[in-house]
């Protein structure tokens, strides 16, 4: 089950939540670029475990199990945070909240077609949305309270969680419109 070394990165993305949630509730610099340091590495393994899966001709259902629930936990928990931290406010709250509200959506769907034997593959444009909400919840993380002076990071994740709620949106759509002759 988790002898393939692509499982082995999925679960270490789930392993290393609780530390980086950690890391943020800790209000140093320190721990900051700690927690940033983690979730980039968790992001790379969502890209990584994927590639080492194919190439290796390992992909296992218990990795296409784990690898959305491992991706849903990570961004989910943090922006969860990250609100509670107000490192995520104001109008910014917004798209955290549909990106949430997308992410149990298309999860429900997914089970709902998976019943039904129905495969749902991660588009493009969903990959984009992911990247670009990594980026933007990297920089919410260290925030202009400790990113260096010359970083509006607070400005840059705000526009990007902006551009990933925007995505979100149109991807929620594709799935759900690509999915409607499945219903009844």
């Amino acid at each position: 089950m988790f002898k393939s070394f692509a499982n082995k990165l999925t679960v270490s993305r789930i392993v290393v939540i609780p530390a980086i949630l950690l890391l943020l509730a800790i209000p140093h610099g320190w721990a900051a670029w700690l927690a940033l340091v983690l979730f980039t590495s968790a992001g790379i393994t969502d890209w990584l475990d994927g590639y080492m899966a194919r190439r290796d001709n390992e992909v296992t259902r218990v990795g296409q199990f784990l690898d959305p629930i491992a991706d849903k936990l990570l961004v989910s928990a943090v922006i969860l945070v990250l609100v509670s931290t107000r490192q995520i406010s104001g109008l910014s709250v917004w798209p955290a909240v549909i990106i949430l509200m997308r992410e149990v959506a298309v999860s429900g769907l997914r089970e709902f077609l998976a019943g039904i034997r129905v495969s749902v593959p991660v588009s493009r444009l969903a990959k984009w949305k992911t990247t670009i909400q990594m980026i933007a919840l990297g920089f919410l993380m260290i925030g202009d309270r400790y990113a260096p002076d010359i970083v509006p990071a607070t400005l840059i994740g705000d526009l990007g969680i902006w551009i990933a709620g925007g995505f979100t949106l149109v991807t929620a759509w594709d799935y759900w419109h690509a999915s409607l002759k499945h219903f009844d």
